[in-house]
């Protein structure tokens, strides 16, 4: 599913490699997210990936994106809609594969997927400290909006 995505990407100045492709999750793609999720600290426990990608399929599957080289699951994407706002979760490329647009290629088509649902909002967090994922969205057009984030973790 190269579609115009990857020509977005391209345009945008990333250098996306030919041999990249997205696509919608599969069974295949489990272990390869798994080691992705592993290797990027921004992603929160990796240890529930399971259970991350089992919520995730049981809402919007569709909605749960890899970028593959081949076979192997080299980025990702997890946006969500709740018919209200568009969020974006678990964006991650594995260390040899970033500054090469793969990136901005999963935020595009995530946007894409979005508003094909009928979104005209899209957010997300990033940690505070994070100064190099910040600065990656801005350059794609986002910016910080003056909000608290708030969170409760409601155990079953």
């Amino acid at each position: 599913m190269k579609s115009c995505s990857v020509l977005i990407a391209r345009e945008e100045g990333g250098l996306v490699p030919e041999a990249i492709t997205l696509e919608t999750y599969a069974v295949a793609h489990s272990d390869g997210i798994k080691a992705l999720w592993w290797e990027s600290s921004e992603i929160n426990p990796p240890a529930a990936a399971d259970d991350a990608i089992s919520a995730k399929l049981a809402v919007q599957p569709e909605l749960l994106i890899v970028a593959l080289e081949g076979a192997t699951v080299v980025g990702s994407i997890m946006p969500g809609y709740d018919g209200h706002r568009g969020w974006l979760y678990a964006l991650a490329v594995l260390e040899s594969h970033r500054r090469q647009g793969i990136g901005t290629l999963l935020v595009r088509e995530a946007e894409r997927r979005l508003r094909a649902l009928g979104c005209t909002k899209i957010n997300l967090q990033v940690r505070s400290t994070n100064s190099a994922v910040t600065e990656f969205y801005a350059k794609l057009g986002y910016s910080v909006e003056e909000r608290i984030s708030m969170g409760k973790r409601v155990e079953p």
